[in-house]
């Protein structure tokens, strides 16, 4: 064999191991992405008890955050939970359903459950939204509630802008509309697999010039109330006892001048039995 015949040799040698190298190297990156990607986006954390739940808006019609929550709150799990909601119908929002609904759920004190009605078209606008009032109150571990998906990018998101407090945390609520061990075989869990990866890269970019939220950083589309305070500005309860004070002098006033009008002065009195003597006698 030539000189030249062995050095072709030897190039397909090697192009052939490239190709090959390359070819394997695709074969476990797509083994890797199949098995291990739909995971890497759902973060699952562990906890005993937490003092504040947040659920974000975005659940779907089988209301499966709310109902997390509610099951949380039932065993004893959540002290409180600040459910929030996009405006949905002009000045109607999706809080306001979701609330009523939960409230069905269980026996739960309405003074521990807050509404956050708000008109922000993204997570980090909702951060925006409540991590300043958390702050306000002191809260020190937070539980994320959103899908299993977007659980990752979730946590990322708040805990970059609300530094080391509150604490959040997320969990994986086990929704049968994303498996992460095999969203490759669902339509809705493809979806929620490109769109989450997409949007975790984009917050990334969207957070980098973002600084640490105080309380003093608040603005709400509606001031957050609890459930309680909402009633009672629906149906507010009249004191009259309070009332008192304030209706008392007018009563007064309104009697004393009644009992001007009915005094009767001797002069029309004198008039009147005058009046009375000329009229003539009644024949009988």
């Amino acid at each position: 064999m030539s000189t030249g015949q062995q050095k072709k040799s030897r190039n397909q040698k090697k192009k052939l191991a490239v190709v090959s190298t390359i070819f394997i190297a695709l074969v476990i990156l797509f083994y890797v992405v199949m098995t291990y990607s739909g995971r890497w986006l759902v973060n699952d954390d562990e906890f005993g008890h937490v003092k504040w739940a947040l659920v974000l808006d975005g659940q779907s019609a089988d209301m499966e955050r709310t109902d997390y929550i509610a099951s949380l709150m039932t065993e004893g799990k959540v002290d409180s939970v600040l459910i929030l909601g996009r405006r949905c119908l002009r000045n109607r929002n999706n809080a306001e359903f979701y609330v009523e609904d939960f409230m069905q759920q269980g026996s739960f004190d309405s003074s521990t459950v807050f509404i956050a009605a708000h008109d922000d078209p993204s997570t980090i606008g909702e951060a925006y939204t409540v991590i300043p009032w958390l702050k306000a109150r002191n809260a020190d571990t937070v539980l994320l509630v959103t899908s299993a998906s977007a659980t990752h990018r979730v946590k990322n998101i708040f805990s970059t802008l609300a530094g080391e407090s509150p604490v959040f945390i997320t969990a994986d609520i086990h929704h049968y509309q994303y498996n992460p061990d095999s969203w490759y075989t669902n339509r809705e869990s493809r979806k929620s697999w490109l769109r989450e990866w997409a949007a975790y890269f984009i917050s990334i970019i969207d957070l980098w010039p973002a600084g640490i939220l105080t309380a003093a950083d608040s603005s709400y589309y509606r001031p957050i109330v609890s459930l309680k305070e909402l009633e009672q500005q629906k149906n507010p309860v009249v004191d009259l006892q309070a009332l008192l004070p304030k209706t008392e002098p007018k009563i007064r006033k309104e009697e004393s001048i009644a009992d001007s009008a009915t005094v009767v002065t001797p002069e029309q009195d004198s008039l009147a039995s005058t009046n009375t003597e000329t009229l003539p006698a009644t024949k009988k």
